[in-house]
Order: structure tokens, then sequence, then C-alpha cells
């Protein structure tokens, strides 16, 4: 038997698996702020979102091929940039940037969950929620996640057939005046709409962790990694159309926790807002359920490589249970202490300056990836522009976010710095 024939994902699954990743909590979370910065030029804001994952999706597609490994981000820069200084803070970054995830997906639950309470009684729920889905998640995982992992592809379905049945009973509805040019923020706010919603793409490169199981992988992954991403940003475009061209701006922003739903009640009524509810915490769910799981296996992957202590590589359960506590003990404070504008600049920010050393580095080995050099040259300065936009914007707007992404940035760069000094361990590749 060949060696590829006993590889069992198609291209099919390695697409879906990118649309999952993707079309998790993010589109629920960050949907309501979108408009709140785009206001009618929302749909514009997620295709510029989506134009940056697409090119960053070629690097990823052909570091895949070349680096097969389910390290995926973490061993592409490993083995691109070596040992170093950088090579440690940047996967760092990872980790932290992962934990962010979790905690807007954390927030997301809590945000949907909350809004069949009592309005009253929101704040409370949420807190409550968001930190049960936390430690209930942390909880099955330290056990066994599997039946949870077997219900994905199930979870996947429902919750794309909610949103395509919200599409096509709400396109019909669309105001036109409510998402014409005149109702659009000035361009540069447009862009760095685009841009602190842009977490909600970051799903894609799940699927080159999957590359060493992948059939014919330098025809695959391609394929899926662009299909998947094309996919999405078409879904995220048309969703943002019917919620801008549905309900007034400020409706949005009233209810920009949980602006799908809110989006569902003119056109779909009470039953639709119940409707879309029920996917965002289903979606939102399935994807802590995910990111507990691979933030907590970044977090071993990067201590095996000799990046972080030890303890980490330790095991129980099959689990690495010293990252799965501190992920999900950190996730508790950051997703009950800071609020949505936050982590969504925090993690569109940590994953734009990831994105771009990814196309570094697939602009470095593009003889050896078979690349064509301009794309993923275009790619970091998409990146770079990008989160130029994105700082500017939130310097501007709310700066103490600025404070906070400082912190985050201090924190990659001291831990890498303080363990390489007093361990002296050298990264394994």
């Amino acid at each position: 038997m060949s060696k590829n024939s006993k590889k069992g994902i198609g291209y099919l699954e390695a697409t879906s698996i990118g649309i999952g990743g993707m079309v998790g909590g993010g589109i629920f979370a960050v949907l309501g702020l979108a408009v709140q910065l785009a206001r009618g030029g929302a749909p514009v804001a997620f295709a510029i979102a989506g134009v940056v994952a697409l090119v960053t999706a070629y690097s990823y597609s052909r570091l895949s091929v070349t680096y097969q490994s389910e390290g995926g981000t973490v061993a592409f820069i490993d083995r691109v940039f070596g040992s170093n200084f950088f090579t440690g803070a940047t996967n760092i970054l990872l980790w932290i940037s992962y934990i962010i995830m979790l905690s807007l997906y954390s927030y997301a639950f809590g945000s949907y969950g909350a809004s069949l309470f009592p309005e009253g009684s929101h704040l409370f729920w949420k807190h409550i929620l968001i930190s049960a889905s936390i430690i209930g998640f942390t909880g099955l995982n330290l056990m066994s996640a599997k039946f949870i992992g077997e219900a994905e592809n199930i979870i996947v379905v429902i919750k794309l057939g909610i949103l395509l049945l919200f599409i096509g009973i709400g396109i019909w509805a669309v105001d036109p005046g409510k998402v014409a040019p005149s109702s659009w923020a000035p361009s540069f706010q447009l862009i760095a709409g685009g841009m602190i919603i842009f977490l909600a793409y970051e799903g894609f490169e799940l699927i080159a962790n999957t590359a060493g199981d992948v059939e014919d992988p330098s025809s695959t992954l391609p394929k899926a990694f662009f299909s998947a991403v094309g996919f999405v940003m078409v879904l995220y475009v048309l969703i943002a159309l019917v919620t801008a061209g549905n309900l007034p701006v400020h409706k949005i922003v009233e209810a920009k926790d949980y602006a799908l739903a809110a989006a569902a009640r003119p056109f779909l009524g009470q039953s639709g807002f119940l409707l879309i509810t029920i996917a965002a915490l289903l979606s939102t769910a399935s994807a802590i359920n995910a990111t507990v799981y691979g933030s907590a296996r970044v977090s071993y992957i990067i201590a095996r490589d000799g990046e972080l202590p030890e303890e980490l590589e330790h095991k129980a359960w099959n689990q690495p249970i010293e990252g799965l506590l501190i992920t999900s003990g950190t996730t508790l404070l950051v997703a009950n202490f800071l609020d949505l504008s936050s982590l969504s600049t925090m993690g569109s920010a940590g994953f734009l300056m990831i994105f771009a050393a990814v196309n570094c580095a697939n602009a470095i080995k593009a003889k050896e990836t078979v690349s064509r050099r301009w794309i993923p040259v275009l790619g970091i300065l998409l990146c770079i522009s990008a989160l130029i936009c994105l700082i500017w914007q939130t310097a501007t707007s709310k700066p103490v976010n600025l404070l906070i992404l400082a912190v985050m940035l201090a924190l990659s760069f001291s831990i890498e710095g303080c363990f390489r000094i007093f361990t002296g361990r050298q990264i394994r590749l």
C-alpha cells in the first residue's frame, strides 16, 4: 500500500476544517462591531479583510506542502527563521493570540446566552455563562472531548444551514439605502473596520495542521485553502449585507454583542432571533472546545521545541494538562475583564503580525516552496498596512486599547527573553 493511500483527509474534508475554523465564534462576536465602525460599508469591510486572508492563504498553502507538520504556523516560523529571540517571541505571541480568540468566543457565548434572559440581568448572566463555558470545556478536554469532536461536523452543517437561511430570506428585505456608498464610513475608518474584525478569518490556518494526513497535499492543500477562504469571504459579505441592510446602525450598536440575532428579528420575528441565538451558542461552544484543545497543543509544541518550560510538555489523559490549565485560567480573567472592542483589537493585531511573519517566511523560501515571490511580498505589505490602519483607528477612537496591545506584545518578548536568560534552552527543530 502506498504512503498516500493511508492518508484519510481529502479536499472536501480539508476545506470543511478551514470553513469550520473560520465560521466559529468570530462572525457572531464581531459583526456588530464591524457595522458600528464601517456602518453601511460593513460588507466592504469584510471583503477587505477577506482579501488579506486570501493572499496570506497562498503562503500557508505553499509552506504546508513544503513543511508538512502538525505544528502548522509554529513549524513554519521555526524552520525558516531558526532558533532565535524573534522566533520564540513570535510563537509565544501566537499562543497569547489563541487565548484572546478563546476569550472572544467565550464572550460571544455569554452575550448570546444572556440575551435569552430579562434585559436587566444580561450583565450578570453574561459573566456567569462566560465563566461556565471556559470551565466546562476545560473539564471536558481534561477528560475526553471525543464526543464533541465527533459532533463537530454536525454542528458545522447546522450553523451553515441557519446562516444560509438567514441570508436567503433576509436578502429580499434589504433596504438598498442602508448599504449605499453614502451610508459608508470614511475610507480609512472602513479599512480599519475590516482590520478590527480580521480575526473572523483566522481559522483557515487550521488546514495547515492537517498537512501530514492529507491525500496528495501538493494538489489538495492549495485548493482547500483558497476554497475555504473564498467561500467564507462570500458568506461574511452576504451576512453583513443582510444585517446592515435590514437594521438601522443604532439598533445594531445597541445589540452589538448579539447583533446577528437582533438582525434576524425584522424579517424572521422572535423565532428568528431564537434560531440565530441557538446557532451562535452551538457555534461558539464548538469554537471554544476546538480552541481550548488547539491552544493547549500550541503551548505543548512550543515547549517541545524549547521555547517554553519543559513542564508544559507533560501530558495527562493524553492532554497537555499544564498548558491547558494556564490557557483556561488566563482566559477566565481576560474574557471577564476586557470588552469586545479590546478583545477584537488584540486578536486581530496579533494575527496580522503572525501572518506577516508567515508571508515573510514564504518570501524567503520562495524557491524551495515553489512560490511566486511577489505574492507573499504583497501579503507582507497588506498585513503591515492593515496593522497600521488598525493601530491608527484604535489611537483615535479608544487609545486605552493600545496600552492593552502593548502589554500583549511586551509579554511575548519578556517571557521569551526571561526564559532564555534563566534556562538557556535551545529550540529543537
